[in-house]
């Protein structure tokens, strides 16, 4: 999980009326309006787990998921409104799906395109994330309670760690030159052109939260 920029909403949102019309009755183009719109957002990853996600019909590994739930019992009235959307992966067994078997309030978890995950969560080498170390007991709960509703460990840890086993050693070289870069002149410039380079090459990719945690703990 890593912190969005939401864009401007798909204008086809505005023809819709939760009073009215059921979430099942948009269209498939208009569908395709709002991924190309979370697609912007997001880069094709999962909002909450950051895995890689095909976002078109064919062959589509993900669903347009409300962060507030439209159930009638939780925020109907947020159906259709932007700031509600997500992209998430279809896991049953984290992320969206599984948030939506879950009893939880909105204002505990941490909403990407409002707070910076960077603040609360932390992601370690075995692929596990946790709270981050110092938060106030409030900014705890929703540490924990983001990593409980999203299911963020469990099967996804061991996915994490294997995105994460290639880029053990760079950390462990870029920790080395670090230490050694006190006794050259230079020393510092060089660690931080080969962290900028590695920080370079992982934007975009899937679990990229996770490394560059690893990478600059």
């Amino acid at each position: 999980m890593h912190k969005l920029t939401r864009p401007i909403p798909p204008a086809c949102l505005s023809r819709y009326d939760y009073r009215t019309q059921k979430w099942g009755e948009v269209t498939e183009t208009d569908k395709g309006e709002i991924w190309l719109k979370l697609d912007e957002m997001q880069g094709k990853r999962c909002a909450y787990c950051e895995a890689a996600i095909v976002t078109t019909k064919v062959g589509s590994t993900s669903h347009i998921e409300h962060f507030e739930q439209r159930k009638p019992t939780a925020s109907p009235e947020k159906t259709y409104l932007w700031s509600n959307l997500f992209g998430s992966c279809n896991r049953s067994n984290s992320c969206g799906k599984h948030k939506d078997n879950q009893t939880y309030r909105p204002a505990d978890l941490i909403k990407p395109d409002i707070d910076d995950p960077d603040n609360f969560l932390v992601f370690v080498d075995d692929g596990t994330v946790q709270p981050k170390v110092g938060l106030t007991p409030a900014e705890k709960n929703r540490a924990v309670e983001t990593i409980r509703i999203f299911n963020l460990n469990g099967s996804l840890a061991a996915i994490r760690e294997r995105e994460l086993k290639g880029y053990i050693q760079t950390a462990e070289s870029l920790a080395e030159l670090l230490k050694l870069a006190a006794e050259f002149e230079d020393g510092l410039q060089e660690y931080q052109t080969e962290l900028d380079n590695e920080l370079a090459a992982i934007q975009g990719l899937p679990f990229e939260t996770a490394i560059r945690h690893i990478l600059c703990p």
